[in-house]
């Protein structure tokens, strides 16, 4: 049997859940991201479930609120961490690099395609071991793995040099 916090909590969660994620969605730029910071809310909530048992919508939205600014925080130091490693990698091999293009290429990657293949080749992990890490079948991330690379190569720019570009893809396996 479900105890009465529980019971409160899903009524909580059923008739504000909606109002919760309408507010986040218009706030970030992905459907995705925006469910994950509408489920973080009801984490807190759920979490600070004894100081504030009856969440009303203004405090719910209050905590989105909150995380929604810190996702924007994280974004933005991601955003400076990568054009401080493009910036390395530029004083270090030049700016027409091979380097420079992957680098490029990995950036403009959903975060999702570009940690598939960091594992693949990076970290050397076989399709078994990435479905482990993944917790999805070896198929699944086969394809997953598939998809990030056919969205590797259409970030790869097409140059005169074509025959460092292709040595490039063909070691990412695309």
């Amino acid at each position: 049997m479900d105890s009465e916090r529980e019971l409160a909590f899903i009524a909580v969660h059923r008739d504000s859940y909606p109002r919760v994620y309408r507010y986040v969605r218009r706030r970030v730029e992905s459907p995705e991201l925006a469910e994950e910071l509408a489920a973080d809310v009801f984490r807190v909530v759920w979490q600070k479930w004894h100081d504030q048992p009856h969440a009303d919508i203004a405090w719910l939205l209050t905590v989105a609120r909150n995380l929604i600014g810190n996702a924007y925080r994280s974004r933005d130091r991601f955003v400076a961490l990568q054009a401080k490693l493009r910036a390395s990698a530029e004083l270090r091999s030049g700016a027409e690099s091979e380097d420079l293009l992957v680098h490029d290429a990995m950036a403009a990657l959903r975060d999702s395609e570009r940690d598939i293949l960091q594992m693949a080749y990076w970290d050397e992990l076989s399709v078994a071991e990435i479905a482990g890490v993944l917790q999805c079948s070896e198929a699944a991330a086969k394809v997953r793995l598939h998809r990030a690379r056919a969205a590797f190569r259409k970030h790869m720019p097409v140059t005169p040099g074509a025959s460092k570009q292709n040595s490039v893809t063909q070691k990412m396996g695309a």
